[in-house]
């Protein structure tokens, strides 16, 4: 008992020791334990999936009105709430801009689709925006759980991204061209998946996905391009030079080039509306490699990022996005929604134009 009331005292000591000395460490300490308690990204996750349930339910059973449609937006909504308040106590820990390792983009990869897929449903409220977010959030959280397991998701900044202006410029807006591009290349999934296997996707749904994946494309350029910019004045300020075709370097620049390839195709009349879906589901393939494959290279000056446990996976992604494609290319009498079409290449109708082929 003596022993054990020496303990509790020197204890105590030390406690007391600590809080004179350490108090904004332990203050720290405590807000990152409430933060790792109230577990923001999980519970968005859940969230997430639950949007996207009723989203989906929504096409089946179109008779319920648009109650179901209106409830996957307010969760969708909650999920980005959610990740967003997840995203800036993180940023109150670290001190840091929102990106600032693979784990931390994953996570703001997921919150910049979410917040794209609901800027479309505001234009298109056909739930379509909403499923794009609740699947590519839903995505990007569970590749952010899997890199979570693999050691601290706060680790120390290394020297040559010790730059929270930097950070807060190249990183961030590089990454929501990752996020832009992949919303694009998902709306295009949707299309083939809708049109090629169910009879769901009329001609006015076809032109609307269309649509979206247009817009989202030049947005996806214009972040991707103005991010990798800054992100060479940043390695002239770092590194003594502009460009040195880095794997990371040349990775982001393949998905500017890849962008306006898709645009200048569309703009030039090589491409129509199953073209441009097609195109844009292999910019899934060229921004999913730009963002993990040149990681697994180990090469290069941004070799810190270095990893190879998610190899399988990533082929495995690449190699769907390509069996979706060979789907999409396929004539469109083979397509479920459009079979019925005496003559699949025409143009239906007003009102309800049948997309067109490459």
């Amino acid at each position: 008992m003596i022993a054990c009331a020496g303990f509790h005292s020197a204890l105590a000591d030390y406690r007391s020791a600590l809080s004179a000395d350490y108090q904004p460490q332990l203050r720290k300490v405590k807000n990152e334990q409430l933060f790792n308690f109230f577990e923001p990204f999980y519970r968005g996750m859940v969230v997430c999936v639950l949007g996207g349930l009723l989203a989906i339910g929504y096409w089946f059973v179109p008779a319920t009105g648009d109650y179901l449609r209106r409830a996957a937006v307010w969760l969708a909504a909650l999920t980005f709430v959610v990740l967003t308040t997840g995203l800036i106590y993180r940023m109150a820990l670290e001190g840091r801009p929102p990106v600032t390792n693979l784990y931390s983009s994953a996570l703001f990869i997921g919150w910049g689709a979410i917040a794209l897929g609901l800027v479309l449903e505001t234009f298109w409220k056909n739930s379509i925006g909403v499923v794009i977010s609740c699947v590519c959030g839903f995505i990007c959280l569970i590749i952010a759980h899997h890199l979570a397991l693999t050691g601290d998701t706060m680790e120390m900044m290394r020297a040559v991204l010790d730059t929270n202006f930097w950070l807060a410029t190249h990183v961030v807006i590089v990454t929501l061209g990752y996020a832009s591009t992949f919303v694009a290349g998902f709306l295009a999934i949707v299309y083939i998946v809708r049109g090629f296997f169910t009879t769901g996707l009329d001609g006015g749904t076809a032109k609307s996905i269309g649509k979206m994946v247009y817009g989202i494309i030049c947005f996806a350029t214009l972040f991707s391009f103005v991010g990798t910019v800054l992100g060479g004045i940043w390695a002239d300020q770092s590194w003594g030079r502009f460009w040195g075709w880095d794997a990371k370097e040349n990775g982001a620049l393949i998905i500017v080039l890849w962008n306006a390839l898709i645009l200048h195709a569309r703009w030039g009349g090589i491409v129509r509306e199953r073209g441009l879906i097609n195109l844009a589901i292999f910019g899934n393939v060229v921004t999913s490699w730009s963002w993990f494959g040149v990681n697994m290279l180990g090469i290069g000056l941004h070799s810190y990022g270095f990893m190879d446990q998610a190899f399988k996976w990533l082929m495995g992604f690449v190699l769907s996005q390509i069996v979706l494609i060979c789907f999409g290319c396929m004539p469109l009498r083979k397509w479920k929604s459009f079979s019925h079409l005496p003559d699949t290449s025409a143009t239906p109708p007003s009102g309800k134009a049948a997309p067109q082929p490459a």
